[in-house]
C-alpha cells in the first residue's frame, strides 16, 4: 500500500502581504491590517516586519500602535481577500483533486501519488509555491508528512516563505522534541496541566500510558495518544456545508441611535440574503445579534418563519421586529449588531398563484444582485442605508464594516 503524503499550504500573513501585494510601496514596512488605531478593534494580520515588535493577530489596536508607531493600519477587505483565496484554492487543485480548504488562506492537499509527475513530493511542494509567488505576489509555507496532523505543524515550522518534508515513517521522530504547545489541539488549559505533570515535549506526552491520559482528560486523552505518536487517519476532504449564515459589525462608538442601527441591519440583512442566493439556498430561522457597551451581554433572537425565503426585505423585517423587542428592554448602547440565517434549504418552493409578493421580491432581489455583481454592493441601495456612506468606508465591495473578522 502506497505511503500517504499530504501537504499542508498556508499563505503567510494572508491579509498583510495581499495588501503588500497591491500596492508595492507597503512592501518591508510594518503593516496591521484590522482597522484603524484610534478605533475600537483588534489587529486582524500582521506582517512580519510588524511582527518583529511583538504584534500578533487578536492584539487591540491601540496596543499595536503602542508597540510600532511607525506601522501602516489598514482596515482591509474582505471580498479583496476572498477573491485572492479562490485563486489560490484553483492553484492547489491544478497538484490534486484532493482538497480541504481551512479557513481562507490554508488548506490540505494529499498527493498520495501525484508525486511521480512532479519528481518528488518537495519538488511539487517547490511548483505550487513558485505559482503562489509568480500569480499571487505573496508567500506560502509548506509542510509535507504521512498526516494532516504533522504537515500542519511542519508548514508552522517551515515559515515564513519555506517548506519542510517529514520522510515517510519518520512523523513521530519529528514531533519529539517540539514543546506540547505546538502540537495541534492542546489549549493553554491542557499545557498547563501536562507541565504539572512533568509533560513539557511531544515525545514525553508519547510515553505516558494511555489509561493515564485518560483520568486526567477523559476522551480526548485518546486523541493525546495518538496525535503526539504522529497517528492522524483523517481524510483530505471538502468540509461539510455551512448550516447558517451571519454578518455582523463592531461600532466605532457604542450608540442608541436607532436610525444608525436599523440602516446597518438594513444591510446586514441584504449581505446575508445576497449570499442565500448566491449559494442558492433559503432560509427559515433567523436570528439577532447584539452586544451592548459593557461588553458582557450578548443577546441573540431567533425567529422561525412559516416558509423558507432568500428575501432581502424578509429577513430585515423579521430582524427588525427582533431588534424592537431587544431595544425596549435595553437600556445600554449597542456595541455589535448581527444577522443571521439557518435551518438552509435548497432555494426551490412549492408554486403559489395568490403568493404575488413573494415573486415580486424574488424578481426584485435577482435583478439588484445582477447590478451590484456588475456595478458594486452600493450601487444600487434603499434610502435607509444610504445614510451609512457618511459612517463607514465604501469600497468596490460595499461598506468596509469594523469587525474583528473582517466580515462585510
Amino acid at each position: 500500500m502506497m505511503a500517504r503524503r499530504i501537504m499542508h499550504i498556508d499563505l503567510d500573513a494572508f491579509f498583510a502581504s495581499v495588501e503588500q501585494a497591491e500596492n508595492p510601496e507597503l512592501k518591508g514596512k510594518p503593516v496591521v491590517v484590522g482597522g484603524q488605531p484610534d478605533r475600537r478593534g483588534v489587529v486582524a494580520a500582521a506582517s512580519y516586519e510588524a511582527r518583529t515588535f511583538g504584534i500578533h493577530s487578536a492584539m487591540p489596536l491601540k496596543t499595536a500602535s503602542h508597540l510600532c508607531p511607525q506601522a501602516i493600519f489598514i482596515t482591509g477587505n474582505i471580498q479583496k481577500y476572498l477573491d485572492t483565496a479562490l485563486k489560490f484554492m484553483a492553484i492547489l487543485m491544478d497538484y490534486s483533486p484532493f482538497i480541504e480548504p481551512v479557513g481562507i488562506d490554508e488548506a490540505f492537499l494529499d498527493v498520495t501519488g501525484f508525486e511521480s509527475i512532479h519528481g518528488s513530493t518537495r519538488l511539487m511542494a517547490e511548483k505550487i509555491r513558485r505559482r503562489i509567488k509568480d500569480e499571487l505576489g505573496i508567500n506560502a509555507s509548506v509542510g509535507i508528512a504521512g498526516s494532516k496532523l504533522v504537515a500542519k505543524v511542519a508548514s508552522e515550522k517551515a515559515k515564513p516563505d519555506g517548506s519542510l518534508e517529514v520522510a515517510t515513517g519518520r512523523d513521530s521522530e519529528f514531533l519529539a522534541p517540539l514543546p506540547i504547545k505546538e502540537m495541534p489541539g492542546i489549549g493553554r488549559k491542557t499545557e498547563s496541566t501536562l507541565r504539572r505533570l512533568g509533560i513539557d515535549t511531544i515525545g514525553k506526552l508519547a510515553r505516558i500510558p494511555l489509561a493515564t491520559l485518560k483520568i486526567y482528560f477523559g476522551a480526548s486523552g485518546v486523541l493525546l495518544h495518538r496525535f503526539s505518536r504522529g497517528i492522524d487517519d483523517s481524510k483530505v476532504e471538502l468540509p461539510p456545508e455551512a448550516k447558517s449564515i451571519s454578518r455582523e459589525t463592531t461600532f466605532d462608538r457604542d450608540t442608541k441611535d436607532r436610525a444608525l442601527l436599523e440602516a446597518t441591519l438594513r444591510y446586514l440583512s441584504e449581505r446575508v440574503g445576497g449570499k442565500l442566493r448566491e449559494k442558492n439556498k433559503k432560509a427559515r430561522c433567523i436570528t439577532l445579534k447584539v452586544r451592548t457597551a459593557d461588553f458582557t451581554t450578548t443577546t441573540t433572537r431567533r425567529r422561525t418563519i412559516w416558509q423558507a425565503t432568500d428575501a432581502d426585505q424578509i429577513i430585515f423585517a423579521t430582524g427588525l421586529e427582533l431588534l424592537k423587542r431587544e431595544l425596549f428592554v435595553q437600556k445600554q448602547a449597542i456595541r455589535l449588531i448581527g444577522i443571521g440565517v439557518s435551518h438552509l434549504g435548497e432555494a426551490s418552493r412549492q408554486l403559489d398563484m395568490l403568493d404575488l409578493t413573494t415573486a415580486r421580491l424574488e424578481e426584485l432581489n435577482k435583478a439588484a444582485d445582477k447590478i451590484r455583481k456588475k456595478y458594486g454592493f452600493t450601487s444600487i441601495q434603499t434610502g435607509r442605508t444610504f445614510s451609512l456612506k457618511d459612517i463607514f468606508p465604501e469600497s468596490g465591495g460595499g461598506y468596509t464594516l469594523h469587525t474583528p473578522n473582517l466580515s462585510r
